[in-house]
């Protein structure tokens, strides 16, 4: 069972889904636009296998505090250590595998091992937060119900989880999240591609990708001092396209799949 807390920081409270009576720690991160919401199927696997979880909706994004003066990649990193007080195993998908990455690279004695859904080290030379803002400001909102929502988000796996995080108030169903708050987030990660730190991490590395993902060939082979794991027929949102078998592999990681002390090479094809 999770149970939703707040967390006080400065001038944002994080809204926390926390659960599990024992066992190590583990954070999970949601992408740009997401939520804890929709971490918490792979949440409650974790918790299955013994560990307790802490699932933030991170700033800017869910319960939290929707337009934070501070999206940069430092106070997304500050947030993430501020909800753990021993070491814990951190678990992103994209934007939130990107702040996983500078966190265990910022303090490897806080972090135990990381896992990296969809992410990667970041940089950009094209517009693309511009297009994303540009795409989230296209919502035709309020949407007059879950039909109309549907309707305009198309047959795509991340609909109904953005679906399920709609917020009913003024004449109709709106998302949580600001657009113009999206662009400056992701800003941080496209700005620069954070090599250095990548290449600084001393703790296990499991990147598990899509094969049908987001992150270009020349980055995954810039990573291939992790651990890396294709799931056959995922995209981007592989936790959400096959949700069993990335369950599998995290917690297949955090029972000692890649023990010992930084990335762990090596790849293999999942069959999803």
């Amino acid at each position: 069972m999770l149970h939703r807390s707040a967390l006080a920081r400065d001038d944002v409270e994080l809204s926390v889904l926390r659960g599990g009576a024992g066992g190590e720690p583990v954070v999970l991160l949601h992408g740009l636009a997401g939520s804890a919401a929709e971490m918490a199927p792979l949440a409650g696997a974790v918790m299955a296998a013994g560990h307790r979880v802490v699932v933030p909706d991170q700033r800017g994004h869910g319960h939290s505090t929707s337009r934070p003066a501070d999206v940069s990649r430092e106070a997304y990193v500050a947030d993430v250590l501020a909800l753990i007080d021993e070491p814990a195993w951190l678990v992103g998908q994209s934007m939130g595998a990107h702040t996983a990455m500078l966190a265990a690279a910022a303090r490897p004695d806080r972090v135990r091992g990381l896992v990296m859904i969809e992410g990667g080290v970041g940089g950009s030379t094209d517009d693309y937060p511009e297009r994303l803002r540009a795409w989230f400001a296209s919502w035709p909102v309020p949407f007059a119900d879950v039909e109309a929502a549907r309707a305009f988000l198309g047959d795509r796996t991340i609909t109904e989880a953005w679906i399920a995080d709609l917020e009913r108030r003024a004449g109709g169903l709106w998302p949580r999240f600001d657009p113009d708050t999206m662009k400056a987030a992701i800003a941080g990660v496209a700005s620069t591609a954070r090599w250095t730190e990548w290449h600084s991490l001393t703790v296990p590395v499991l990147l598990i990708l899509g094969e049908q993902g987001a992150i270009p060939a020349d980055e995954v082979e810039g990573m291939a001092a992790a651990r890396q794991v294709v799931v056959a027929g995922a995209g981007h949102d592989v936790h959400l396209d096959t949700p069993g078998e990335t369950a599998r592999l995290v917690v297949d990681f955090l029972s000692g799949g890649a023990a010992g002390g930084g990335p762990a090479g090596g790849g293999l094809v999942s069959g999803g």
